[in-house]
């Protein structure tokens, strides 16, 4: 066994061995431990095999990384990844935008991704993680886009004014912060701006219904809702040969629960 192997289950026995370690909670906590597990030997076999090209999806072609900043990652590789919102990322793209503002980036996945397919369009990203910033320098480097792309940390409601005057699409990916950078009234910006936004309805319960509210006058709303299926008509011949849970563990994003997407187009700029 490889010494990620003996890691892996040393901490299976220590979660079972848990006064609750055979309660419900304590066994999903092992399964969820055990799934991620296999995961990532799925993705070392994608990657010893395929590389780490993007290789479906509205992003593919992108040289990616070896390794995700958080989360999932054979789903970015094989082009997957939250699957239910490739056609509004295509039509983004088609959009012609003049900024493309990334709120928590990550290692720049949807960042440099689109700044490949928008040659005239500037992308700004935001994370307030050192190393998610220091891989997205890395990533948009490898891609050879580092001259459109201006990577920062903190994010404030005042910033959203630098693009009022002009066609700009927000991505927003906070893990619940959404619910107060996306704050109209302290950044009367927003309603000029159009959004797409990852709503973590798992984190804060009711928050998807308050931000359609919220913008329902201003922007024409989209929900996105995420029944978990995808297609891997896009993926190399061997992932359709794997077992059916090797398969559905490809494109599992590690989420805990619901968390569905809003798209809001501005009713200004429209």
């Amino acid at each position: 066994m490889s010494e990620f192997g003996k890691r892996i289950s040393r901490m299976a026995t220590e979660r079972l061995g848990r006064a609750d370690g055979h309660s419900e909670k304590g066994l999903n906590e092992t399964l969820r431990l055990l799934c991620k597990w296999r995961s990532v030997l799925l993705q070392n076999t994608l990657t010893k095999s395929e590389g780490t090209t993007v290789g479906g999806g509205p992003l593919s072609g992108l040289k990616f990384l070896s390794q995700s900043s958080e989360g999932c990652h054979i789903a970015k590789l094989l082009g997957t990844y939250e699957q239910p919102l490739h056609p509004f990322i295509e039509e983004a793209i088609s959009e012609e935008y003049e900024y493309v503002v990334n709120i928590g980036s990550a290692e720049g996945y949807y960042a440099v991704g689109m700044a490949r397919k928008m040659e005239k369009t500037i992308v700004h990203t935001f994370d307030i993680d050192e190393n998610a910033r220091h891989a997205c320098s890395h990533l948009a480097a490898k891609n050879n886009v580092s001259e459109r792309i201006a990577i920062s940390g903190h994010f404030d409601h005042k910033d959203f004014g630098s693009y009022a005057s002009t066609k700009s699409l927000v991505i927003c990916d906070i893990e619940g912060g959404e619910q107060s950078l996306l704050d109209p009234v302290k950044a009367p910006a927003l309603k000029n701006l159009d959004l797409i936004v990852e709503s973590h309805e798992c984190l804060i319960p009711g928050i998807t219904d308050r931000l359609m509210k919220i913008f329902s006058d201003s922007h024409e709303i989209l929900k996105i809702d995420d029944d978990g299926t995808r297609d891997l008509s896009q993926a190399p011949a061997w992932i359709n040969k794997l077992s059916h849970l090797d398969q559905l563990l490809c494109v599992w994003e590690w989420r805990t629960g619901p968390t569905p997407w809003l798209v809001m187009r501005s009713r200004a700029r429209s």
